[in-house]
Formats: C-alpha cells, structure tokens, sequence
C-alpha cells in the first residue's frame, strides 16, 4: 500500500482486486504525516469524516468514473460546510454548500481530503504570498513552489492525493504544475462553473485541473465539467472523449528573435528538445514572432482587469488593509489611481492587440510554449517579490486574455535534474485535442511522476472520438464503408472513426418489404441477441437533421450500446417494424447478409 501510485488506472486496479476505499484514506493521511508541510492545508478534514465519505460509497461503481479518488481543493473554492479563506483569515466565511465542480466531482465518487494554500486572492505565481506558512516545492525545496494554486499543485506533486483544483487566471494552474512535476489542465473559459468560488478576476478565471497524467487530468475535468445557470459566465462547452491525434499538424512555437529564457540555457535546452520530439513525430513547426502574445500578457496587470481584481476586496482594502498581504495589496491597490475611462481604453487596447494575433493563429493547429522561462527559488522571491513573478508569466498571461485552453505536460528533466515541462495551447474548445496530444507527448517524453518517484503507466488505447462541432452516429446498414449509401455520410462531411459492435442485447432483421431491403437494429434485454457489427462515423452537427429527415419509418436514431460498454447514437428500429422480417442476427452484420443474399437490387436512401 505504501508503494502504490495514486493514479487513476492504479486506484481502479486496486478497488477492482478488493481494496477498500477506507485503506486509501488511511494511506493518504499517512502520506501526509510522513511528508510534514504543514504549508499544504489551510483546512484538512478529520480523518474520521473521510473515512465516513469513503464507506457512504458502497461497493466498487466502475460506473463512476472517480469513484474512491481523493482530491483536494484550493481554499479559494468552496467546500459545505467548511470556511473559505481565499488565504486571508479576515476574509473568511463559512461556504453554505460545496461548489458546484466540487458537487460534480464528489456525485462522480472523488473523496475530498482537504483545502489548501494559496497566493492571497489568486494573486501571484509563485506560491509564497500567504499569510499561513507557504508550502515547499514537491521536488526542490529551494524552488518556490508556484502560485497561485501552490499547496494543490504541492499535494499531487508528492502523491498524497490523485489529482486537486486550482484557479487560473494569469497562469496558476499551469506554472506550479510545471514547478512540481506534474499536469495542469487549464479549461476552456466558462467550462467548469464559477458558482462557489472566490474570484480573482471573474471574467477571466478559471477552475483548473492538477494530476500526475494527462488523461487523470481529463477525466477529472469530464467528470467537472458542465453548464451552470447560476453562473453567469458558463457556456456549454463540447467535453470530447480522447483519441488519436492525427499527424502533420502545425504547432506555432516562438522564434528566435522573440522566445524568452531569461538567460538560463538549461531550459532552452529542454525545450528544443521537446520540440525536436514533436517534429520526429511528424509536426512541421512554425516559428512565430510571439510579441502581439506579450503585449496581450502585459495587460493582464494594467487597468481594467487589476480593477476587477480590486472589485473582489475593495471593501477589505478599505477597511482592514493590513489584512491584505503587502505585495498582494502593492497591486491590487494599483487600482485605485484608474478610472472608468482607463478601464474601457483597457478593453480597447486589447481587441486590438488580439486581432494582431488572429493570422498568426489561424494558419496553426497550437502553440507550443515553455510553461515558464526559468526556475526561481525562494531566496529570489524575498530579494524580489515582484520580478520574478511576472517572468513567470511570461507564457501564460495572455491565455485567458485570448480565450485558449492551454495543458501544461511534463517531459523529461533537464539536464540539471529540475523538472521538463511544456505548455501546448489552443483555441477555446479544443481541450480533448490537447489533452489528446499531451498524452503522447508525455509517453515520447520518459519522466517520473511528481516527486514520487512512480513511472508513468503505460498508455490506454485511445478511440477515434469526434470533434467539436461533431456527433458520433452509428451505422449499420448501406450506410457503411464502401456500400451504397455511404455517399450520404461523405457528402455531408462525415468522417470514419472507428469499426465496433453491439453489445449483446441486439438482434439484426432484413425489414418486409423492398425492393432493396432494409436492415432493422432492434434491442432486447441484456444477454437475449448477439454482438453485431457497425461503423461509427463523425458527422458535422450542422448536417445531422438533415440526414436525420431521410430515414424513413419504422427507423430512426437512437442509443446503441457498444461491446465495450459505452454507447453513441446510431440507427434502430421500431418494434412494430418487425412484423414479416427475417431474424439475420446470426450472419453478425448487413454486409454478410447482403454477400450471402446478393441483394443486388438498387438501394433507397434508407439506413
């Protein structure tokens, strides 16, 4: 138990072989005493009330997809029944109920552990702008250990838990992923909902995602994501499952003239050959003048959006401004000198510099950064507070700023020993194609996981998924590969994903009627048909209600559940459509059927 990785396959693979939940609790709060920070937690539940979680969950649910994973959460995210800080002890009050990704999460079976440090108000980079005790770096001690989101990168970084909930604004839930040696998953803006979190600045923050994979990551975040009513700032953003992520594709990378190391070779070594790895694998890099992406990030903290960071504690500043961290306070109230008029030129100056961006953009696939120009250590930050904490955001400020998504990966350490990470961003919508990505990018790149030391598992084989803007549609008739209707799928942009089968509740009937004859998908109760064989094929959202009106009675769309468990929308047949067809079930597919019957008759637009 001691030696067991706390990553999603691990855990599941434990649960499945009879471990109980209860054990995991013990190990985690084992862990945490052994690892002694006690910078971690702002707020740590008793172990008594975990373990009460862990046996409310009932017997192994492989059905939920986190069931028995422990989390925890930054204290600027609400858990019911707990205090928030936001990592200011005058700012406190008690949440009345769980956020509304903690209540997600928790409904997908995660155990939640605890609430953790912060940089005061989701304002910094560096993990040491609180008042509590920072947290240390998970891999070097002299490091900072990154903000705003420290202690939840910190307790993934040393495998208390599986994965943690940070914010991200100008870059917290991606510089700390890099300095401890983990993932960070920055969504798409308005994916995971606000509702229950202390803002840093609401129009541009984020709930993000810590893990010591990438796919941990991803099904952290399928399992958060979701439209929220109560929060203003939620849309309903496409949560594609992963797959294979096709070759040739243009990543933007900064060029000479403009990439930023501040003088440490060591990470422009590191980079390269990142870079070099994505090249083998068939990319064609595109080197890019990143200074529009700069000018983007220097407004983060000028004007309108330090304004909006004021919005959040102006009355503490002016009523308890020594509550308030003092660097924390140096820019927030940098605020006070703006007006309105500043605040609208911000907005303005803005749309400009991001239409400069918008060439450069739309000829790429992504961009592929460093997630941090250099490492700074502690002793840098208490000679400094303020430099080396915009550095840190040198590839991260504008993000949010142009609504990207962005996954920071770890690959293989420098040659000096820190942590390898990368940062691969895209457009708004497109976090399952990062994620895709990031997944083989983190597999070509040999690394060990946080600072414990665990390989990294071997992959999952991933499935062809559609993309955004695209639903998945089963077919099991003339609509398949290579026979008569198939035209029908092509022609309105239809993509092949994937051969697969029914699972066995399924029976296959050649419908009355014709010429040509029809096939009838018809299911049963598990277990009373057979496995029958289908394509799913992508197809444009935009094209699916008209090729919906061409199905003709008793067919139509439905659910079909797959072998291996999942399900799609495809073909199925009425019941009452099946009065004088012929059962085929046993020939296993319509292209059986129709070499052994030579239905050689011509083909109506029917599935």
């Amino acid at each position: 138990m001691f030696d067991l990785p706390f990553t999603f396959s691990s855990l599941e693979a434990a649960y499945a072989g009879g471990t109980a939940p209860e054990d995991i609790v013990e190990e985690v709060f084992r862990r945490i005493e052994a690892i002694g920070d006690p910078g971690i937690f702002i707020h740590l539940l008793d172990k008594e009330e975990v373990l009460e979680q862990a046996s409310e969950l009932g017997a192994f649910d492989a059905t939920k997809p986190l069931w028995g994973i422990p989390f925890v959460i930054k204290d600027n995210i609400d858990a019911g029944g707990r205090p928030t800080t936001a990592g200011c002890p005058a700012y406190t009050y008690q949440a009345g109920e769980d956020a509304f990704v903690v209540g997600n999460l928790r409904q997908a079976g995660a155990l939640l552990i605890g609430k953790t440090n912060l940089d005061q108000f989701a304002t910094g980079l560096v993990g040491v702008r609180s008042p509590f005790q920072p947290p240390k770096n998970a891999v070097d001690p002299a490091i900072v250990p990154g903000g705003s989101s420290s202690g939840s990168a910190v307790a993934v970084g040393h495998g208390i838990v599986s994965f943690s909930l940070g914010t991200d604004t100008a870059g917290s839930g991606r510089v700390p992923a890099a300095l401890n040696n983990i993932v960070g998953l920055k969504p798409t803006l308005g994916a995971l909902s606000a509702t229950g979190v202390v803002p840093a600045c609401r129009t541009l923050d984020t709930i993000s995602i810590f893990a010591l994979t990438v796919a941990d990551a991803y099904t952290a975040y399928q399992a958060a994501a979701g439209f929220d009513d109560q929060d203003a700032y939620s849309r309903p953003v496409e949560v594609a499952d992963l797959s294979p992520v096709t070759t040739g594709l243009r990543i933007g990378i900064p060029d000479s003239a403009s990439i930023e190391f501040c003088g440490d070779s060591v990470q422009e070594a590191s980079f390269r050959d990142t870079v070099a790895l994505l090249k083998a694998e068939g990319a064609d890099i595109v080197e890019v003048d990143f200074t529009p992406f700069y000018d983007v990030a220097h407004m983060l903290y000028e004007g309108a959006w330090v304004a909006e960071r004021h919005t959040v504690i102006e009355d503490l500043m002016k009523e308890n401004p020594e509550a308030v961290h003092p660097v924390t306070r140096k820019v927030v109230g940098a605020a006070l000198d703006l007006s309105a008029t500043d605040a609208f030129r911000g907005f303005y100056r803005l749309k400009e510099l991001a239409r400069k961006t918008e060439p450069v953009l739309a000829k790429l696939d992504l961009l592929c950064v460093p997630t941090m120009p250099t490492f700074y250590s502690v002793a840098d930050l208490e000679a400094d507070p303020i430099g080396p904490n915009s550095r840190n955001g040198t590839y991260t400020n504008f993000v949010n700023l142009l609504d990207m998504c962005g996954l920071a990966v770890p690959v293989s350490p420098r040659s000096d020993g820190r942590p390898g990470n990368v940062t691969l961003l895209a457009a708004a919508g497109r976090d399952g194609f990062l994620a895709s990505l990031g997944t083989r990018l983190e597999q070509m790149a040999p690394h060990t996981l946080g600072a414990t030391g665990w390989a990294l598992p071997a992959p999952s084989d991933l499935l062809p998924a559609p993309g955004p803007g695209e639903i998945a549609i089963a077919v099991c008739g003339a609509h398949m590969s290579g026979m008569a209707l198939n035209g029908e799928l092509t022609g309105r942009g239809g993509r092949f994903l994937r051969a697969a089968q029914t699972s066995d509740a399924y029976t296959l009937h050649a419908l009355a009627g014709g010429p040509p004859k029809r096939p009838g998908l018809v299911r049963g109760p598990a277990g009373s048909g057979t496995a029958i064989e289908l394509e799913v094929w992508a197809l444009p959202a935009t094209e699916v209600g008209g090729f919906l009106a061409g199905i003709p009675a008793p067919l139509g769309l439905g659910t079909v559940e797959l072998s291996e468990g999942t399900s799609v929308t495809g073909f199925i047949c009425e019941a009452a459509g099946l009065q004088g067809a012929e059962n085929i079930s046993h020939l296993g597919s319509w292209r059986n059927f129709t070499a052994s019957a030579a239905v050689n008759q011509p083909v109506v637009a029917a599935e």
